[in-house]
């Protein structure tokens, strides 16, 4: 059957099954739209909380914990505070109780309410904040199309920031929603609650304009038109391990990071390998090492040794392919004219960079993700300096994951990563409405 006539056929199917009453149908997950700001380089969707017109766009942070957000800027009229002493209370990583002298109580100022210790990541500010609930709805999609808005069954978690926490995120958001494996995450309050598989998956967008990527909760399919396959069934694995000393600004003694690590065996650049220290690669007893993925680090981050090797390798396998070299643009080291490198559907025509894992499986960058345009004729290589004693060796950042299906899958503790989806002549920015 042409491709084309069965993504006609899904949508008039999931159509038809979403004109009936929400009650007599289980979603098989959920779909957010995801936008970049170009300007800050921060990746935002938005939420319904307290109604279902009400949107809060709120940065994607991949390391965060649960949701805040500016709470004196939206109408919560069903808002209750978490009191500290609850068993919703000692189910998080509560800092005991706050309370509030501001007379009235609102969402935010509250007296015996579960103290919470939000991260802003961009200003590395740490905040404390009262932790409460409130209405959330959210929209179901069959990985095509999107559908019936459900309300969550029990009221969401999340914490109010004032105006100071907002420093450094894009103008266009008014807080954060963490991703990271914890019970006050965006994705596990969806799967526990609609008791759907724990997986999530981030397509990020590489533009602002219209269409615009996606984050899935609840797991497959993954259409991305006019390719007709579903993705997840093409996804390379690799395992996701725990770093067993947390990496969030405070902890306790024997807690193990919440963030997502994964094993990286080898580097290379036009299947040369780089040099590398490998016990760099690993995640040693006091948590330092390994890698690990962020959506708020722009670009990917290595270890000096690490960085300096690769674009050694780069720039040698460049200039066999007659890439003119130019001045070096601040962060970057390997900058070239942009006149001197042919363009393809991948992006720049450039030496492409793996990352291997296990089972001999690697994730490969072309040039629309290895490469950087900072002006007119200058491309410089998308990858800087994380210094020589990171706590992580190497983040693998945002821009690497543009146009990649990635998906984490939370129940058999797996990374799968797609293909670059302009090589399948699609991208993540997509437009689902039925």
């Amino acid at each position: 059957m042409p491709s084309s006539i069965l993504f006609i056929l899904l949508i008039i199917l999931f159509a038809i099954g979403t004109t009936s009453a929400a009650t007599k149908f289980k979603p098989r997950a959920f779909l957010f739209p995801v936008r970049k700001d170009t300007t800050v380089l921060q990746y935002y969707t938005s939420l319904q909380v307290s109604t279902r017109d009400q949107d809060v766009p709120v940065v994607l942070d991949l390391g965060g914990l649960h949701t805040w957000f500016h709470c004196d800027s939206y109408k919560l009229p069903a808002y209750k505070p978490i009191s500290c002493d609850t068993a919703k209370c000692k189910n998080v990583k509560s800092n005991g109780c706050v309370g509030c002298l501001d007379p009235p109580p609102k969402p935010g100022c509250t007296n015996n309410t579960c103290g919470v210790t939000p991260y802003n990541p961009i200003t590395n500010n740490l905040y404390t904040q009262g932790l409460g609930e409130d209405a959330f709805f959210a929209v179901a999609t069959n990985g095509l199309a999107v559908g019936l808005t459900y309300e969550l069954p029990k009221p969401f978690p999340f914490s109010c920031a004032d105006s100071d926490s907002l420093e450094g995120l894009s103008s266009k958001t008014k807080g954060m929603t963490g991703l990271a494996n914890t019970i006050t995450s965006l994705h596990s309050q969806l799967s526990t609650k609609f008791k759907l598989p724990h997986k999530f998956a981030l397509c990020l967008p590489s533009t602002t304009e219209f269409p615009l990527g996606h984050m899935f909760i609840g797991g497959g399919p993954y259409f991305f038109q006019p390719y007709g396959k579903d993705v997840a069934k093409e996804l390379i694995t690799t395992k996701l391990v725990v770093n067993p000393v947390s990496t969030y600004p405070i902890y306790s003694v024997g807690e193990a990071s919440d963030e997502y690590f994964i094993d990286v065996t080898s580097i290379s650049v036009d299947n040369k390998s780089v040099a590398v220290n490998h016990t760099l690669l690993s995640i040693n007893k006091e948590g330092t090492g390994g890698t690990k993925l962020s959506t708020i680090t722009p670009f990917t981050k290595l270890e000096t040794s690490i960085y300096k090797s690769l674009v050694s390798n780069f720039k040698k396998a460049a200039a066999f392919r007659k890439m003119k070299r130019v001045a070096s643009v601040a962060p970057f080291k390997a900058c070239f004219k942009g006149s001197s490198i042919a363009k393809s559907q991948t992006g720049p025509v450039v030496p492409y960079i793996d990352i291997g894992f296990a089972g001999k499986q690697h994730w490969r960058f072309y040039g629309s993700n290895s490469m950087v345009s900072v002006n007119k004729d200058v491309l410089c290589l998308a990858f800087v300096d994380g210094g020589s004693t990171p706590t992580t060796s190497v983040v693998i950042g945002a821009h690497q994951m543009e146009n990649y299906l990635i998906e984490f899958d939370l129940v058999s503790s797996k990374l799968g990563i797609s293909t670059s989806l302009l090589f399948r002549n699609t991208t993540c920015a997509q437009s689902r409405l039925i």
